[in-house]
C-alpha cells in the first residue's frame, strides 16, 4: 500500500523517486520463473541464477558480522605484543646471545675475570650487552664481574700485592660506577704503598744495626724489625731478622753467664724474652740464670756478713782483704749497685770521717787529710765529710797565720783564731741566709753553687768554725727526708727518688735509706700496676724499671716483669 501511494504522489508531481521496494520480495524467486512445483523448476536458467545469487546473499550476510571481530582481535595482539615486547622477545630463539651468555658464565664460575683475548668474563658479559642492551642477565653479569675484582683487590691488598690491587680496583671502579667500597680500598692502597716506603727503611736500619752487634734498645735491631712487623705482619724479611735477632740475644746472655755477669745476662734475657716469648733458648737461660743467682746470693751475703763484721771490729780499711771496705767492694763486685754494698761503703766513709775528727781533736791534721781524703773517694758528697774538711781547712789556716806575741808566761795556751774582717763576716752573714731560703725551698744539692749544700761549704770555706754553717750542713739529711715523705704522699715519685739520691749523697750508709728504697719501689710497682691495667705497657716498663733499680729483688718486681713478657 505504501509503494503504491508514494507512487501515486510522485505523479501527482510529476516526477519518479527510486524505492527499495518490498524487502520481504529479495529472496523470491523471479517472476519469469516456473512455479517451484514444476518439474523444470530446477534446470530453469532465471532460478539457476537466482538460486546463485540468493546463496552469494547468504554468505555475504553471514560474513559481515566477523570481519569488525576479526580486526579487533588483530589489533589487540598487536598492542600485547608491543606492551611485552621483551617477554615476546625471549620467547625467540636467540642462538648467538644464550652461548656468549653462557661461556660468560663459566668464565666467571672459574674465576676468570678480565683479561684481551675474548674468553674472560667481563669481555664475553660487554659482548652480550652490545648483542642487546637491555639484557638484564648481562647486565647482572658485569657486576657479580665488578664485585669479583673488589673481592681480588682486597686480597691482593692483604698480599701486599699493591700494584695487582690497585689494577683491579680500577677495573672494579669501573664496572661497578664507584662507591663506598671501592673508595675504601684506593685509601686502603694509597696508605699501604706510604707505609712500605717506611718499612723498606726500617729493614735498612735494622740490618745496620745488626750488623753492628746492637740488638737491644729502642734503636736495636729486635726493637726495628718488631716495627716492620707492626706496618707490615707478613714481612719474612723481618721475621727471619727476628729469629736472628733472638738467637744473637741468646748467645750474648749464655756468655754473659758463663762470664758471671749477673746484671748483663739479665738485660740479654729480658730483651728475647720481649722480642720472642717463646724462643727456645729461654727456658735453658733462666734456669742457669736462677742457679748463678742462687750462688751469686750466697757470696753476697757472706761478702756483706763479713763486711759488717770487719766494720764492727774496726778493720776499717788498709791493706789485706779482711777489712770492712775490702769485703764491701767484693760485694759490689758480685752484685754492681747493690744498695746494701753501697751502703757499707757509705759506713766506712762515715767511719773515717770519725776518725778524722778525732785526729782533728788531737790536732793531728796530716793524719786527719789523709783518712778525709780517703773518705771523699767514697762518699765525696758527704755532709759530714764536708763539715770535718771545713774544719780541718780552719785548722790549718789557723796554724799558718802568724801567733801573737804571748800576754804572759803561759806558752801551753792555744792561739786564738784569725779575725775574720768585717767584708769576710758580712759575706758568711750573706751565704748563710743564701742557704737557709735554698733549704726551705728544697734546694738541697742542685742547682750546682746555689744549693743549700754548695752555700754551707762556701761559708765554712771562709770560716771554718762557724757553727751555724756546720749545723746547717749536717741537718741536710733530716731535711732530705722530710721532702721525700712529702714527695711520696703526694704521688711525685721522680721527686722522691731524687731526695733519695740526695740523701745517699748527704749520709750514705744511713740505715734509713733501706726503709726509704723499699718504699719508693712499692710506689713505682703501684704505679706500674695502674699503667698496665690501662693498657699503657710502655709507662709500664718504665715504671718497672724504676721499681728494679731501687729493689731488685722485690718479688712484686719479678711478678710484673712476668706479667708485662706474657702480655697479660
Amino acid at each position: 500500500m505504501s509503494g503504491r501511494r508514494d507512487q501515486h504522489e510522485s505523479e501527482s508531481r510529476g516526477r519518479t523517486e527510486p524505492t527499495l521496494g518490498d524487502l520481504d520480495q529479495l529472496d523470491a524467486p523471479p517472476r519469469s520463473a516456473p512455479p517451484r512445483d514444476d518439474p523444470s523448476w530446477e534446470d530453469n536458467e532465471p532460478h539457476r541464477r537466482w538460486r546463485r545469487a540468493s546463496t552469494m546473499r547468504n554468505h555475504s550476510r553471514r560474513r559481515g558480522w566477523l570481519v569488525p571481530v576479526l580486526v579487533l582481535a588483530l589489533i589487540g595482539v598487536i598492542g600485547g605484543a608491543w606492551i611485552e615486547q621483551n617477554r615476546l622477545r625471549n620467547l625467540v630463539p636467540r642462538t648467538e646471545l644464550n652461548d656468549v651468555l653462557g661461556r660468560a658464565q663459566q668464565a666467571l664460575a672459574a674465576g676468570h675475570l678480565d683479561g684481551h683475548d675474548g674468553t674472560s668474563a667481563r669481555e664475553l658479559f660487554q659482548a652480550a650487552v652490545a648483542l642487546e642492551p637491555d639484557n638484564d642477565i648481562a647486565r647482572n653479569g658485569l657486576h657479580q664481574v665488578g664485585m669479583a675484582e673488589l673481592s681480588q683487590a682486597d686480597a691482593a691488598l692483604q698480599a701486599s700485592q699493591f700494584d695487582v690491587a690497585a689494577q683491579k680496583a680500577a677495573v672494579a671502579r669501573e664496572l661497578l660506577g664507584g662507591g663506598s667500597d671501592v673508595d675504601r680500598l684506593d685509601q686502603q692502597i694509597t696508605a699501604k704503598r706510604a707505609s712500605q716506603v717506611q718499612v723498606s727503611v726500617l729493614v735498612q736500619q735494622a740490618q745496620q744495626a745488626f750488623a753492628a752487634n746492637q740488638f737491644g734498645g729502642d734503636h736495636g735491631a729486635g726493637a726495628l724489625y718488631r716495627q716492620v712487623l707492626q706496618a707490615d705482619p707478613g714481612n719474612a724479611v723481618a721475621r727471619h731478622g727476628l729469629d736472628q735477632v733472638g738467637d744473637a740475644l741468646a748467645a750474648q746472655a749464655q756468655k754473659a753467664l758463663d762470664a758471671n755477669d749477673g746484671s748483663s745476662a739479665d738485660a740479654d734475657i729480658e730483651q728475647l724474652a720481649a722480642l720472642q716469648p717463646n724462643n727456645a733458648a729461654l727456658p735453658g737461660l733462666r734456669a742457669a740464670r736462677a742457679q748463678a743467682q742462687q750462688q751469686g746470693n750466697a757470696a753476697l751475703d757472706t761478702a756483706l756478713q763479713q763486711g759488717d763484721e770487719a766494720l764492727r771490729a774496726g778493720r776499717i780499711d788498709g791493706p789485706g782483704d779482711d777489712t770492712a771496705l775490702a769485703h764491701y767492694k767484693t760485694a759490689l763486685a758480685l752484685s754492681p749497685d747493690n744498695p746494701q754494698a753501697e751502703a757499707g761503703l757509705g759506713k766506712v766513709a762515715q767511719a773515717l770521717t770519725v776518725q778524722a775528727n778525732a785526729a782533728l781533736d788531737a790536732g793531728d791534721t796530716a793524719q786527719a787529710a789523709k783518712l778525709l781524703d780517703d773518705a771523699a773517694t767514697l762518699a765525696p758528697k758527704s755532709a759530714d765529710l764536708a763539715a770535718a774538711r771545713a774544719r780541718l781547712q780552719g785548722m790549718q789556716a789557723h796554724k799558718a797565720a802568724p801567733a801573737p806575741a804571748p800576754a804572759n808566761d803561759d806558752q801551753s795556751a792555744p792561739a786564738p783564731p784569725p779575725a775574720l774582717t768585717p767584708q769576710q763576716s758580712a759575706q758568711v752573714s750573706r751565704l748563710l741566709e743564701q742557704a737557709q731560703a735554698a733549704t726551705q725551698r728544697g734546694d738541697i744539692m742542685l742547682p750546682p753553687g746555689n744549693s743549700a749544700y754548695d752555700l754551707y761549704r762556701n761559708a765554712l770555706a771562709i770560716d771554718g768554725d762557724s757553727a751555724v754553717a756546720q749545723q746547717g750542713l749536717q741537718s741536710l739529711p733530716g731535711v732530705v727526708e722530710q721532702l721525700f715523705n712529702r714527695a711520696l704522699a703526694a704521688g711525685d715519685l721522680p721527686r722522691a727518688g731524687q731526695m733519695l739520691d740526695n740523701l745517699a749523697d748527704l749520709a750514705p750508709g744511713d740505715a734509713a735509706q733501706g726503709i726509704m728504697s723499699q718504699r719508693l719501689a712499692s710506689a713505682w710497682l703501684d704505679q706500674a700496676d695502674r699503667q698496665l691495667a690501662q693498657g699503657d705497657r710502655s709507662g709500664a716498663a718504665q715504671s718497672l724499671e724504676q721499681a728494679r733499680k731501687l729493689a731488685p729483688n722485690h718479688p712484686r718486681v719479678l711478678d710484673l716483669a712476668a706479667r708485662l713478657q706474657s702480655g697479660s
